[in-house]
């Protein structure tokens, strides 16, 4: 059976360049391709996709945002993350937004290859190094940026990372009061009161980057 892939990811450059790859392979073939979230669920209107390849750092929305809304408009996709992001945390997220698999950018391009063909099958897919630093995390007693759901997670990322909050609104489809009102669990669940140690606390876990010297204890 022909896996029909969707890729998306916002630099043309790599799209063309994973499509090139997919599409050399006999047994799977790029039917869509988009750069943001609305347009790759536009594609679904008019195409069957088994494979979403997802990434996460999206210029315009957000990856893990996507994964929900592409499983909602079609429930049978599966969502393969292929992102930059190699902290247990993005992956924890993306799987528990409803990815099946999470490969970082450093990944073989024929570890992705197997990586779609095992989440077509309904595999979860996990690159050795990543499943090492989840099972290590969970000894540790785990990353405090796992109470989150997924949409605290994206919106604290895009917080952090300087991102309006009218803008983070319209990315991800919400009030502003809606996003306030986030923030305000968010610091909760972290157990951080002022916007440093929340800052310190998103650059330990690989949220964003402070200035050398920056990262110390809240």
């Amino acid at each position: 059976m022909m896996i029909r892939v969707l890729l998306l990811d916002d630099h043309a450059v790599v799209r063309t360049g994973y499509r090139r790859l997919v599409d050399g392979e006999p047994d799977m073939k790029v039917v869509a391709e988009a750069a943001t979230a609305e347009e790759a669920c536009a594609q679904l209107r008019a195409e069957r996709v088994d494979v979403a390849v997802v990434d996460l750092s999206l210029r315009c929305g957000s990856g893990i945002e996507a994964i929900v809304r592409l499983q909602a408009r079609q429930p049978s996709l599966r969502a393969l993350v292929f992102s930059m992001h190699d902290e247990a945390e993005f992956a924890v997220q993306a799987l528990k937004a409803g990815a099946l698999g999470y490969l970082t950018k450093y990944a073989e391009p024929a570890e992705m290859l197997e990586g779609i063909r095992r989440v077509s099958r309904g595999e979860r897919v996990l690159s050795d190094a990543m499943a090492q630093s989840i099972a290590l995390q969970t000894l540790d007693g785990g990353s405090p940026m796992n109470r989150l759901t997924p949409r605290e997670f994206e919106i604290l990322r895009l917080t952090v990372q300087g991102e309006a909050t009218s803008r983070i609104a319209t990315q991800l489809h919400l009030s502003q009061k809606t996003i306030f009102n986030h923030m305000s669990a968010i610091r909760q669940k972290l157990e951080v009161s002022g916007d440093m140690a929340l800052f310190q606390l998103a650059a330990r876990h690989g949220l964003m980057a402070l200035p050398q010297g920056a990262v110390g204890s809240p």
